[in-house]
């Protein structure tokens, strides 16, 4: 969801403003059969469900208004970005509000690879008493820990949560927390980065994923050097997992082939993988999902790539406001 220029994510909109499969179909021009081929794949990166029955009244999950509403306050932030080809802006007009804080150094690999990378330290200005908690987690990490969150708004009715799933690694949940949008960070990391506070929840381990068929896929055991010559199927470099999943190969001294296939559809991703094309890097709900489906096998590897963290950082400034770190205690349990 650091990408919501991505087309699944757009036709999942344009499926909550349609309310239906047919009309939505009708609105885009496109069959029936390939927004819910789309929203399937979608549903399998995020690692749960959006519609009840798609085919049907296209209701909403409780997950999946979460994901609408995190979407459209993206949206109201980033309004261009939500075309696959944005169209030009507007000329700038002139802003009478502070400029937004410079980002964060260094970059997403070097912060993953640089467990000595330090990051600023947070100005000390509270955030208004009454602003609802902003809990900013990646997406399939949202679906891993959605019926607790569910249970605590049940328990606790005073108190708002917005949800926001824009954040994936240390540097953006460091400028989440840095610029107020986040009062509860998760975020990925191969460990603790240097000068972000966090706590470590659990690991998700780093596959690689072939076809049945394909040669590495029927050995016993897969070495580095096999895996120079196979061929890679990416997500799309503009999304957020990339580099993290880049940096657990590099960690790993797994060095793949080059790259035949980037995209966000897991669908096409799936076909190749089929088909032969080459092998996948997944972890988490993805690499569940992948493991569970008939032509496609886990490569065993002679040594297991790295583990990549789920971790929790809290914003300082956030502990005096009611239910912050009840929130963030009741989650982590």
């Amino acid at each position: 969801m650091t990408n919501p220029s991505l087309r699944q994510l757009d036709i999942f909109a344009q499926m909550v403003a349609a309310g239906s499969l047919s009309r939505c179909a009708q609105t885009l021009g496109v069959s029936s059969a390939v927004i819910e081929r789309d929203m399937a794949s979608l549903e399998m990166r995020l690692g749960y469900r959006l519609f009840d029955d798609i085919r049907g009244a296209a209701r909403l999950t409780p997950a999946g208004r979460r994901t609408a509403q995190a979407m459209t306050l993206l949206a109201q932030d980033d309004a261009e970005d939500w075309a696959e080809e944005a169209t030009p802006a507007p000329t700038p007009q002139p802003d009478p509000s502070p400029p937004p804080p410079p980002a964060l150094p260094p970059a997403l690999p070097e912060l993953l690879l640089d467990t000595d990378a330090q990051l600023p330290s947070l100005p000390a200005t509270p955030p208004p008493a009454n602003r609802a908690i902003i809990l900013a987690t990646p997406a399939p990490v949202f679906g891993h820990f959605q019926d607790a969150l569910t249970a605590f708004e049940a328990a606790n009715d005073d108190i708002a949560i917005t949800l926001d799933l824009s954040v994936q690694s240390a540097v953006e949940a460091a400028r989440a927390i840095e610029s107020l949008r986040a009062d509860i960070a998760y975020f990925y990391a191969l460990e603790e980065p240097a000068g972000l506070s966090s706590r470590y929840g659990w690991s998700e381990q780093v596959n690689l994923y072939a076809g049945a068929d394909h040669p590495l896929a029927r050995a016993g055991s897969v070495s580095r050097g096999d895996l120079t010559i196979t061929p890679q199927l990416a997500v799309d470099p503009r999304n957020g997992l990339r580099p993290i999943i880049d940096a657990a190969l590099a960690r790993g001294g797994a060095r793949l082939g080059p790259v035949m296939l980037e995209t966000d559809n897991m669908f096409d991703i799936i076909t190749a993988l089929r088909e032969g094309a080459g092998c996948f890097a997944a972890f988490g709900p993805m690499a569940r999902d992948l493991g569970r489906m008939s032509g496609i096998r886990r490569l065993a590897l002679d040594v297991p790539l790295p583990a990549i963290e789920v971790r929790q950082t809290v914003n300082e400034r956030s502990l005096s406001r009611p239910g912050v770190q009840a929130l963030a205690d009741f989650l982590f349990l």
